[in-house]
Formats: structure tokens, sequence, C-alpha cells
């Protein structure tokens, strides 16, 4: 008998509860506060995120975009995760220790039985992106990422098998964030990403000075890694026209009538160098986003048009140098192919029901098998409100439905009741929480569940 959600959700299971569906993947949470778990993990980390403590039904245990602050489970000594995977190896990324005091930096580790597995050690961040995914490599995988100290632009993304004793897989540098994904629910998971170390001082301008530096969507198909981001032409279609509405047609003019170098700031107004300058940015990132979505002629295209004449040959040698040292250097072929729209679509499997025995019916000592095990957070934050409104709708429950990707990330979220009080920065902060996805036979799939969620002070 299944028992709808709005009937059997209560306060009173919290996101730590443990259930027989899920003791395939056992979960560990840390800053346990009352039923509910903490996971803003510190209030007073980077951007004064708040914590969300989560309530679901007893059966569902519960526990991503291109964005300037990522949200990440350990950064400067903030923040810890651990989990296990049904085959004995358990994955932390957290504080590290001095004896019983924890430092201001982080380390991740995988062990099983009494061994153990360094991943990083005296790190500024360490990150779990995914946990018993299936990213195409024939088994699953514990994928983290570790960006080795503040100074540093960029992650290290480091793959490791789930079986013990785990392998390291695969390793991939070079891009500000990682994000693995099942972006269009087709079954396949992609690694988004950006080639942010090889743009990193481009032309003399550092990170800070771009509004994105080139998106790259990974994939690994038979074993093999593909750079796929030609699959995904709308989403840089997207980045490219939001650049062209920013241009100011004189700034353009003015821009194409300059060395392109702009190397003599000396002689250059200040006001008018800023223009410059940032009229020269915003043709990289439309140039790049062509380039790197595998349009070279359309590249080439733009950068005739808005680019200075005697400085082309140049900067387009520049370009695909900067590409080619990149993550591109890395991978072991590139997609052709060009998606016209949704080819297949995963199965999403139903977390909202509860499976109860039927009194009468049921035989005695059987207990009804769960379709899924439900997924279980990784890491949940928000902005913290910031207006009266924010605050108040903040400390009110927002039942919310969420479809959670094989890869654990959010794909879609609906909010449920009163749609005339919505809370939009818990929505906009779902895009960047990240789960251990359900699972059915073993499996990582794609869920739909119903969760409730209230600010924890």
């Amino acid at each position: 008998m299944a028992a709808p959600w709005s009937k059997c959700f209560g306060f009173e299971s919290g996101v730590g509860a443990r259930s027989a569906a899920a003791d395939a993947l056992q979960l560990r949470h840390y800053q346990t506060v009352a039923t509910g778990i903490e996971f803003a993990m510190d209030l007073p980390r980077i951007c004064a995120k708040s914590g969300l403590a989560l309530f679901l039904l007893s059966c569902l245990t519960s526990s991503v975009c291109h964005a300037q602050s990522h949200g990440v489970v350990c950064r400067e000594g903030a923040g810890d995760f651990e989990a296990e995977f049904q085959t004995g190896v358990k994955v932390r990324a957290g504080a590290a220790r001095n004896g019983e005091l924890k430092a201001r930096v982080c380390e991740a580790a995988l062990s099983w039985g009494d061994q153990n597995l360094a991943v990083a050690d005296a790190a500024s961040q360490a990150d779990i992106d995914a946990f018993g995914v299936d990213l195409g490599l024939g088994a699953p995988v514990a994928a983290l990422q570790v960006k080795k100290s503040k100074a540093e632009c960029c992650m290290e993304y480091k793959i490791y098998s789930l079986r013990a004793p785990p392998v390291l897989l695969r390793s991939i540098t070079g891009g500000e964030f990682f994000s693995a994904a099942d972006t269009d629910l087709d079954g396949r998971v992609e690694i988004w990403t950006d080639d942010a170390a090889s743009v990193d001082g481009f032309e003399n301008f550092p990170l800070r000075d771009l509004d994105f530096a080139p998106p790259i969507v990974l994939r690994f198909v038979r074993g093999r890694l593909l750079d796929v981001s030609s699959e995904f032409q709308p989403y840089f279609d997207r980045k490219i026209a939001d650049e062209r509405a920013k241009l100011n047609p004189q700034d353009l003019r003015d821009f194409k009538n300059s060395d392109g170098k702009l190397a003599s700031a000396a002689a250059i107004p200040a006001g008018w160098l800023f223009r410059l300058r940032s009229v020269k940015v915003k043709v990289l990132e439309i140039v790049w986003s062509y380039l790197y979505s595998g349009r070279e002629q359309e590249a080439w295209r733009s950068l005739a048009e808005m680019w200075p004449a005697a400085d082309l040959d140049r900067i387009r040698s520049a370009l695909l140098n900067a590409r080619d040292r990149g993550i591109r250097s890395q991978v072991d072929g590139v997609s052709k192919v060009v998606s016209a729209g949704h080819e297949r679509s995963a199965k999403i499997f139903d977390g909202t029901i509860v499976v109860a025995a039927t009194p009468g019916l049921t035989p005695k000592g059987v207990k009804p098998k769960e379709e899924i095990t439900p997924p279980k957070a990784i890491l949940m934050e928000r902005p913290p409100p910031v207006t009266a409104v924010e605050i108040e709708l903040a400390q009110t429950e927002s039942a919310l439905k969420l479809v959670i990707d094989s890869a654990g990330k959010v794909r879609s979220v609906e909010v449920l009741g009163n749609a005339q009080s919505v809370d939009e920065g818990l929505l906009r902060s779902t895009s960047n929480w990240k789960f251990i996805p359900a699972f059915s036979a073993g499996q990582p799939v794609a869920s739909q569940i119903f969760l409730g969620v209230s600010l924890k002070r």
C-alpha cells in the first residue's frame, strides 16, 4: 500500500534517519542539530552561508551551473562529510586534525578495513562531487576535487573506484570547479568544468576580470574521456547572447580601431582604457564560446568582425595555443556530434510514496521492498536571507519536489503548497546542491522526492 507524502510528512524523521532499504549505502553525518542535520557545517564559513535543517519522510533519508562561488564540503578547515559504500569503502572530506584540534586546512581520504588512502592533505578546499555514481568507467566511483592552496586558481578532479582497494582511475586538472551531472536526463553523465588555468593571465587578464573562463563538457564513453562540448551548443549560445547584449557599439568600434594588444596603456586615458579592456574581454568570451563548442569557423568570423584586423593572426594563434595546452590536452578524443534535442530519456524513479505493509494481506515478517534507496545529501547550502521578507520566508518550512539525477545533482525543483510565498534564494541554491543519488537494484538512478526545508538557527 502506498501512502502519499502529504499524509506522512513529519518533523520527527530527521535527515540522518536509517532504514532497512538504506543498509546497502550507509551514511554518516556530523554537526547534527535536534532531529535534523545542519548542512552549512560552520556558520562563519565563506559567504556566511546558513545551515539548512532538513526533515523528510521516515522512508526518505536525505542526504548545480557555473558560479563565482561554489559550495564545497570543506573550505579552510570548515565542513565535514563521511559516507560508506556497499563495498565497504568509505570516503571522508573535512578538517585536517592536529591531535584533537581541527586545523584551518582540509583533508580527504578513502578507507577500507584498516587501510587508508590519502587523497588530499593540508588543502585549502576538499570536496566530494559524486559518490557511488557511474561515470562511464565500468564501476561505481567517488569523484573528489581538491584545491591545494587559496592562491591557486583551480581544482584537481580525482576519480577513484569504490571497490576495495580503491584505485585512482583518472585525474583532471585545470578547471576552476568540476560538477558531474546527467544534464539532459538521458542516462549519460557529463563532467562540467572550464579551462580556467589555461586562460588565467591570458592577454594580461586574471580570472577575476573575466565573466567566465571557457566552459568545457566532458564525458566518459567506453572508458575514454571525450570533450563533448559540441553537444551542448545551446548552453554556449546563451553565453554568447549575454555577452553580445553587453557590447556598446561605439566602444566596440573604438576597440576595433585600437592595436588589439592595448599594450601602450600609459598613452590611453584611464577611463577609455577601462572601456576598451571591457570590450576586449567580452569579444574573447564570445569567440572562445564558439571555439570550445566545436564551431571554429564561427569563432573566426566573429573574431574578424570585432577584432582589429592587424592583430587577427596573433590573437587567433594565442587562442588556439591556450585551448591546446589546457584541458583539451588531457582528453582522449573530441566529439563532433551536435545534438538536435533529447534522443532518449532516463527513467525517473518515484521516491514520493511510502511503501507500507497492508494489514491482513501482507504475510507476517515480510517487509515491503522499496523501489529505490533514496538520495542522501552531501552538501546543501543557501545564501543567507537579507531582507525582512526573505528572513521570514526562510524561517518557515518550504515543501519542495526535487528531481535528482543519477549523479546526485538537482535537475528541477518545484514548490508545493502556497506559491504566493516562495523563497527564491532557496530555489536558486538548489542548483548547487549535491546528493548521493538514489539506487535501484544496486545502480544509481534518477529520482523524484519530496523534501521539507527550513532554516536552522
